[in-house]
Parts: structure tokens; sequence; C-alpha cells
């Protein structure tokens, strides 16, 4: 098996958690960045990262760094990271398609003494069950004697610009106590909080999926607490900044779940859990919840539409943010198409707002086109759906200026005082 000092590595799928990973290495040597996207490939290798998780300084500084699809290039590697996508069917059982088809791209190229580490979020015994087989057959070798794998799940989060990879402690794993070893040793290089090494990899892929899974569930209880609350005419901002003068009291917030994280994770663990014989009831209760409340939101408008008057069937409605998350141009699992679809249900024409959101990868993600600026005094309702500093920082008179005289303003995500809003959540 290799050194740590004499791993040579490549960085199999450049989204928002594999290319920080590249460029962090990158600064320590030669590292090889793969991808099938061409788009992307040659957005990168012209200095443009459009998932903006990378600045374009830090781009050009990673020197090192080399962008290909081509897959006689991962040859020269002997550590591979795979960090692709495992999204959820519209079934919501897991998706692993991705991860084969990266696990059989690197078998391919994989030889005696290499290891293959994963990053991809997946359910406990994904690693070894699923992607070790397709590693054996694609490349010839046999598993724990002629190659090895690690885990080192990923905890990207999305536009922040402060909890960067370097600086989030990092769990590490491996199919052998030395590749287990050796996988610490490499991510240690550039992990300055430090990292975790879990005895087996089935630990660490636990630890990921319930991460999330717990963030999940404490919005479910507070997503219903705003419904009760709502139900009772008090502000569930109120109440929570009230609960929330406590030491130990958990300061989460309700909202849409999204996202490529806490909106999928669940279901990775749900679906092992049922298939070693349990029905997992309280993480299928949150997950039932939170899904529903793109639904509760659109109704809660008709409402407030309909006291006021307004016709809903042809009522013009503005939505303030389709992202998933604030200050970031990730669409995926965004739960505010759940409110545009279903307030278009009841017959009203919707309009997206979204400075961050590029209107072509919009219509090719989910079929909805942005309007480039909204028009003031045309809407019935307005709805901030997104907090965007962008939004913030405008204030809610601007957001109010594309109101009609007589129009509600549903400030979702409590980003303005209780006063200057109709309704929030």
């Amino acid at each position: 098996m290799i050194d740590a000092s004499e791993a040579r590595i490549a960085v199999v799928g450049l989204g928002y958690v594999g290319l920080p990973l590249a460029v962090e290495f990158a600064k320590l040597g030669s590292v090889i960045g793969f991808d099938i996207n061409m788009s992307r490939i040659a957005a990168l290798a012209d200095g443009r990262d459009e998932t903006l998780e990378v600045e374009p300084e830090e781009l050009a500084a990673a020197t090192g760094l080399s962008f290909t699809g081509d897959l006689e290039a991962l040859r020269s590697a002997n550590f591979y990271i795979i960090t692709v996508p495992t999204p959820i069917d519209r079934s919501k059982r897991p998706d692993l398609n991705a991860l084969v088809r990266a696990s059989e791209t690197v078998g391919k190229v994989l030889r005696a003494g290499d290891i293959v580490v994963y990053e991809s979020t997946v359910y406990p015994g994904a690693t070894e069950e699923d992607c070790v087989p397709v590693l054996e057959k694609t490349s010839g070798l046999v598993f724990n004697r002629d190659f090895f794998v690690g885990y080192s799940p990923e905890r990207i989060n999305p536009g922040d610009k402060v909890h960067r990879l370097p600086d989030i402690h990092k769990i590490t794993s491996g199919s052998t106590p030395e590749a287990a070893e050796l996988v610490d040793a490499v991510y240690r290089r550039i992990i300055r909080a430090g990292t975790h090494k879990a005895p087996s990899i089935r630990v660490a892929e636990a630890a990921k999926v319930i991460e999330n899974t717990q963030r999940d569930l404490n919005i479910g209880l507070v997503n219903e607490l705003a419904i009760i609350f709502n139900r009772m005419g008090i502000d569930t901002e109120d109440v929570l900044a009230a609960a929330g003068t406590k030491w130990n009291f958990l300061p989460f917030r309700p909202g849409l779940v999204g996202g490529h994280c806490i909106g999928v994770d669940p279901y990775y663990l749900t679906h092992k859990a049922e298939m070693v014989g349990h029905l997992p009831e309280i993480i299928l209760a949150g997950r039932r919840l939170n899904d529903a409340m793109g639904k509760y939101v659109a109704e809660q408008m008709v409402k407030a539409l309909l006291k006021r008057r307004i016709h809903v069937n042809g009522a013009r409605i503005l939505v303030l943010g389709l992202t998933f998350k604030e200050n970031c141009p990730d669409l995926r699992n965004t739960r505010v198409t759940d409110v545009i679809d279903e307030l278009r249900e009841y017959g009203a024409i919707v309009d997206v707002y979204d400075p961050w959101v590029h209107a072509g990868e919009a219509m090719a993600e989910l079929g909805y086109h942005p309007i480039e600026e909204p028009e003031a005094g045309n809407y019935d309702g307005i709805i901030l759906a997104v907090a965007h500093d962008h939004f913030r920082d405008r204030g809610s008179p601007w957001a109010r200026t594309f109101g009609k005289p007589n129009h509600i303003f549903y400030d979702l995500k409590s980003v303005f005082r209780a006063d200057q809003s109709d309704m929030r959540l």
C-alpha cells in the first residue's frame, strides 16, 4: 500500500463537494479533477466556478490542478476520491446510479495498491456492498488484497463562506486498519480542524446520514409548532425568540426543507432500516411533515387572499427566491417549487425572481423561467421564500413596491419584523 506522501490524487466529480476538495489538495501538489460534464470542465479550465464555492483567485492559484473528462488521464492516479451526487428518485428511494457509474469509471483504471475513497452520502453498508463489487468486476482486482477503499463523508455547506473545508472536522475510515490510517493521514494534510478516524466504514456512513436526519427532525418539530401556533394566533418567531433565552434550547427555525442533504439523507437511512426489517416511524413522520410544508404555505397564502376578497384564480403572485437556501445558486431539491406548483393548481399566475439563479439552469433543471426583474405594483401576493441578502438588504418596503395597493406580503423566512409583513410562518 502507498504512503500518504506518495498519494497521487484524482477527484471524480467536480461539483459543490469535489471542486473545493481538489483545490485544497492542489495546494500540496498535482491533482486530477475529473468530470463527465464537459461544459463544467471547460468553465473550470477557463477559471469559472458556476457553483460559486471557489473564488476565481483560488481557482487561479491552484496551479497543480488539471481538469479533464478523459478516462486515460486518470491512470496516473493511485488515490481516487469519488464525490458524485446521491439523490433520491421520484419514489423517494436512494438513486445510486451516479455512484455506480463513477465506480465503473475508476474500476477501469484501478491498479494493484490503489485506494478509492467515497465522500458521497450513502446508507450504512453501501460502500462495501454496492460500490466495491463494481470496482472488483470492472478492474478484475480483489478487494482488500489488490485494492482498498475508504469513506470520508462530505460536510460542505453550500454558500457558507465561514465554515470552509479545512476548518470542518473530517470523519475518515478505511476497509482495513492500514487503509484507515492512510486515508486519515492523507486528509490530515489539508484539514486544519482535525480528523476523526471511525472504527469502520459503516460507522462513518451511519454518522453522516444521521447528521442531517437529526436536523430534519428538529426542523420538522418547529414546522409543526408553527402550524399549531398559527391556529392559535401566536407568532412563532416570537415564541422561538423567548424560548431561545434558555441556554440549551436548540435554535431551529421553521421553513421549507430542501437541498442535497437534509431533504434527502433521511430517506437513505429509512431505506436501509426497512431492508433490515425495521419501519422507522419518527424519521418518516418528520419527512412527511417537512415535505408537506410547501402545500401548507401555498394554502396559507390562498386563505389570506380570499380574506382580502382577492380572486385566487388569476391572481398574480411573486415568489422571491428559488434556490434551496440563501446566498447560493444551488437549485438541488429546492422545495420552493412545491409552493409555486400548488399556487398554480389554484389558478394563480406565479412569477419567480431570484438574482442568484441562472435562468437557463432553472429552465433545464426545474422547468421554470425566472423573470429578470419584478414589475412594481403588479402583484396581488408576494412570498419571500429564500432569505438572500439581496432581499434582506433592500428591506420590506422594497418587496412591497411590487404589490398592488391591496396585496399580501408573506415573509416565509421571518426576515423582517412582524409588523413589516402581513404573514410569517
